[in-house]
Parts: C-alpha cells; structure tokens; sequence
C-alpha cells in the first residue's frame, strides 16, 4: 500500500479515482489500485467518452448493439457492464468498510439537470439496471436537482449529489439528504443502507476566480478562493451533522453525507500539482482524482490534517476578494451552469458511440 494514501486513510480522508474504463476492471488496473489504497470510482460522460473512443474492448459489444437505435440506451448497456465489473472488484473494500466505501458512481443523463421527474425516473433506473448496493448514482445540484435527491433518498438510494460550488447550494443539498433520511426513517426503511457524498468542485473555482481577480487588478488574490470555500464547507457539515436532531437520525443508522473534494487537478501550472490534495485532508471527507493527481499525490504530497487550518484567514479571503469587485453569488452561479458542458460532453459520447458502431458494421 502507497504510504501517502495509507496516512491519508488514518486521518480519515478516502482516495477515490476520477476514471474508469474497461480497461481498468478487465486487466486489473483498478485493482491494483485499490492495493495502493483508493477505495472507490466516480465517472462523468467525458471520461466515458475517452473511454469508448480509444479502446478495442468495446467493439464487440458496439457490434451486437448495432441495431439498438437510440444511442442513449447503447450507452447506458455499455455503462452497466463498466459499472458492475468495477462495483464487484470494489466489493470487498465496500464489505471491509461496512458500506462506508467501495463505491462506483454513474451519472443521470447531463441534459436532465433541470427535470426533476425526469431525474428521479433515470436515478431509480439506473440503480435497478447496474443492482450493485455500492452504486452511488450522481445527480446534479441543480436547485431542479433538490427535489429529485430528497426522493432517492427518501427511497433508500445512494446518491453521490455533484457540482455543487456555493456555500448556501452546499447547505441546500444536506438539507435535501436529510429530509429524504427523514422520510426514510418515518415510512420504516433503514437509513444503514443509505450513503451519499456531497461533491464540491474545488479548482474549477480557482479557474473563475482568478480569470476575475485579473480583470479586477487583484493577482495577489488568486489561487486561494477554492480552497477558502473549501474549508467553509467542511465547517458547514460539521454544524450541520451534529445536534440533537441529527443524533435522532444517527441512532437509527443514518450515515453522514461526506464532503468530497471533485475537480481536484491542478489547472494552473504555477500551482502544485498537489495544491487541492494536502490543502484540504481532514477526517470523514473523500478526494477524488485523476490519475495524474492520484500518480502525483502518491509520490510526493505532504500529508498532514489541513482542513481546519487557517479558518479565519479563509474568511479574510473571501472578504478581500469580494471587496476587490468579484461577486461570489454571480462566480458560483456561472460555474453551477457549467452543467451544461456536461450536456455537451454527453451528447459527443453519443455520437462517438454512433459513429463508432457504424465503422465496425462496415467493417465486419
């Protein structure tokens, strides 16, 4: 085992790979590294996309498909046999864990972000075809997306509630998961069962914030709102987990919805490559990565509990940068929208999966 991610595990903090393809379930890939010490899978339809396009292990299946019209169902038969080989080759860590890790997440088709019916419909579809208990089905933060997780919820299923940027749709979505826990609870289910993460997107916020913070003459600013907001948050699920009122639902055995740290690469090459790793490691809390991250962070990352460091200077900063002109109600509003490059990834990988099923009929 990596013995940066075996000190990352003893803080409390699990390592998942932002990846999957078949590849990695097929010829061990990600069993290996789930030796090294990641414990779970998130996947979007860009990371698909690049799967599909690239390998042969695809092919014979995209052959058999080939007179399955719509492409969305080519891909959603292509996703489910992705997404139980890893859900199994992550079950032991899902067993050892109690549930608490060994999760693969699948995304609710992008274009759905703004249909609450419509996500609920694909959300329970998806956990009846993949019928693994350590699929986390993503749904959006979108405020249409409330509604939809409170349901999943309220049904007992595992939901992993992505792009969530602000601190106030932060709020709003453990708010949603607690309510469907309540609900739950109240029409006899067992909340045990049940797990999610709040997913926070952390570079992408750098992304924004410094394109602004230059457009505003404030460069000293740059590079610290994400991981101000970052920090915020987990003092956020700390209040919010605790109390009377949620201790109710604990002694039922609800679990808490973890924050987990997405968009973790480093965009900025002036940054460290490991900048949204060691500044954000604290207990009951999930990063994500790339590979190039994850390769990075298991060679040469400090790891040390961050996350509760520097507090108030995370407030200063969100001041300072306010005050410097940038509007953070406006910043995360925008990046929250950015579901729709999502939307735009998604329909690409339908056309690659048309594109690519015609060639291999021509071809025989």
């Amino acid at each position: 085992m990596n013995e940066r991610l075996k000190r990352l595990q003893e803080i409390g903090q699990s390592v998942w790979i932002d990846s999957l393809s078949r590849e990695d379930v097929v010829e061990g890939g990600l069993r290996r590294l789930i030796e090294e010490g990641v414990t779970g899978v998130t996947s979007n339809p860009t990371i698909f996309q690049k799967a599909v396009s690239s390998s042969p292990l695809y092919d014979g299946q995209l052959r058999e498909l080939a007179g399955e019209e719509d492409p969305r169902e080519v891909f959603f038969l292509l996703a489910r046999e992705d997404i139980r080989g890893a859900c199994d080759v992550l079950m032991p860590v899902y067993e050892r864990t109690g549930g608490e890790d060994g999760y693969v997440s699948l995304e609710v088709s992008p274009d759905l972000a703004y249909d609450t019916a419509g996500t609920i419909e694909e959300a329970q579809r998806l956990h009846e075809m993949v019928d693994r208990p350590n699929l986390l089905v993503k749904i959006p933060a979108t405020r249409e997306g409330l509604p939809a997780i409170e349901e999943m919820i309220s049904r007992g299923r595992s939901i992993n509630v992505t792009l969530i940027f602000s601190l106030g749709r932060y709020r709003e979505v453990a708010g949603a998961y607690i309510r469907g826990l309540r609900r739950l609870v109240g029409s006899g289910g067992d909340p045990s069962r049940v797990a999610s993460v709040a997913s926070f997107f952390v570079s992408r916020v750098d992304t924004e914030a410094d394109r602004r913070l230059d457009e505003a003459g404030h460069p000293e600013l740059k590079g610290r709102l994400a991981v101000a907001n970052a920090k915020l948050a987990y003092q956020e699920f700390k209040r919010i987990f605790a109390g009377p009122e949620w201790e109710r639902l604990a002694s039922a055995g609800a679990r808490v919805q973890r924050p987990l740290w997405a968009s973790t690469s480093t965009k900025n090459p002036e940054y460290s490559d490991v900048k949204y790793v060691e500044e954000l490691i604290g207990p009951r809390t999930v990063n994500t990565m790339p590979h190039s991250t994850l390769q990075a962070t298991m060679d040469h990352a400090t790891i040390r509990p961050t996350l509760e460091e520097g507090l108030e200077e995370a407030r200063r900063v969100f001041a300072a940068v306010q005050e410097a002109g940038v509007d953070y109600d406006d910043l995360t509003r925008v990046l929250e929208e950015g579901v729709r490059k999502f939307a735009e990834s998604f329909e690409q990988l339908l056309r690659e999966i048309e594109r690519k099923g015609r060639r291999l009929v021509r071809q025989g």
